[in-house]
């Protein structure tokens, strides 16, 4: 979803996603619906003697579960904050901050391997929601008794934020319980291996969950399908990490003495018919022995069939070329192609040179033989042949 920035903190841009626009003001209906509730039970547990004859009238339930929601939000940023200043230490840069519809995310540019500084990490989270839970308390403590509105507000954030550290401590991987789960089934296995297993016992957990919300919160619902997609997404992007470990772009791509090339005035109709017969969907433009574009089935498809003899790749080609070196690890050249969408990577030398290129299929072949082979490095035998 889109999301735009609303400013920093210690030089890590925080973002808004559109979705949090949206359950902001969700939440803070909700809050304002069980003001006295909730006020009930702060009266119970805590002392707080909160009388709600005046925080129940007129417009003021609605600015209080405004003002609790934004403090709830507050404390998840500063949870993801822990997070994020943790692994700064460690030394991997944190991209942003973002709320949206679930919570709080900490984009982290890689996630540790060593367990201690995962473990560290996400932990920190955690500790931080804990640490925010006793300073609204003791606010709340110190806040007059006849200022009922605050010391709910308080009172609901000192609870909520405490609830918030239990919850994530859930091992219901990717969550933080789950990211320490698989911190400590790393300390004595491999980390692909720590990390399927933490997915798995995850999953459960978020079938657990997706149940127990059809019968409570349909909020829940939404965390455990997060959740399962979350953690079957990271666990193959980490097995497949491991499986390219030692592998680069120059093992698997096909070479530029293999590749198939078009021309710049090849017709789009020419240029499909190649298509069909070659099994190819991307082709380098070549003019004159220098590399000037590329052209895919989805630049050419764009044209209208009875258009197509008077239309030519040049006219259809991508100048904004994706390119990448040939000594890139391939775990590099895979993010690459799923951050910008695309199914190929133009392989150039230091000299600006094309010697290569390396698709998508390229790299799930290289990936199935690796499987079935059981060779964690290829690169280190004969390498791949395309």
């Amino acid at each position: 979803m889109k999301s735009f920035r609303i400013g920093s903190l210690f030089g890590i841009p925080i973002k808004l996603d559109i979705t949090f626009l949206l359950i902001l003001p969700v939440f803070a209906y909700l809050i304002g619906l069980q003001i006295e509730p909730v006020a009930a039970i702060l009266n119970e547990t805590m002392n707080a003697g909160i009388s709600t004859e005046e925080i129940t009238t007129g417009m003021t339930p609605w600015i209080l579960g405004l003002t609790a929601a934004i403090g709830l939000f507050v404390g998840v940023v500063l949870h993801e904050l822990g997070h994020s200043l943790t692994a700064q230490r460690y030394g991997f840069p944190i991209e942003s901050i973002t709320l949206w519809l679930l919570g709080g995310l900490a984009a982290l540019s890689e996630m540790p391997e060593d367990w201690k500084q995962e473990l560290n990490i996400a932990i920190a989270g955690p500790i931080v929601s804990v640490l925010v839970g006793v300073a609204s308390y003791g606010l709340f403590l110190a806040t007059p008794a006849e200022l009922d509105g605050i010391r709910f507000v308080l009172g609901y954030l000192a609870v909520l934020n405490v609830a918030l550290a239990i919850f994530n401590m859930v091992p219901a991987f990717p969550m933080d319980g789950g990211r320490v789960l698989r911190a400590l089934l790393a300390r004595n296995r491999p980390y692909a291996r720590a990390t399927q297993q933490a997915a798995s016992i995850g999953k459960l957990f978020a079938i657990i969950m997706a149940l127990f919300g059809l019968f409570t919160n349909i909020f829940l619902i939404a965390v455990a399908f997060f959740v399962y997609i979350a953690a079957s997404s990271e666990s193959r992007q980490v097995t497949m990490k491991a499986a390219f470990e030692g592998v680069s772009v120059r093992d698997i791509m096909t070479p530029a003495g293999s590749l198939h090339t078009v021309m710049p005035g090849t017709s789009v109709a020419d240029l499909i018919r190649r298509m069909f017969s070659e099994r190819h969907t991307g082709y380098p433009v070549i003019d004159d022995g220098h590399l000037v574009g590329l052209v895919t089935l989805s630049d050419a498809r764009d044209i209208k069939p009875v258009e197509r003899d008077a239309f030519t790749v040049a006219d259809v080609m991508s100048t904004d070329l994706k390119t990448i070196e040939p000594d890139a690890d391939a775990m590099t050249a895979l993010e690459r192609m799923q951050k910008d969408d695309i199914g190929r990577l133009l392989v150039m030398d230091r000299h600006g040179d094309l010697v290569g290129l390396i698709t998508r299929t390229d790299l799930m072949t290289a990936m199935n033989i690796i499987r079935q082979s059981g060779a964690m490095n290829p690169a280190a035998n004969e390498g791949f042949v395309n």
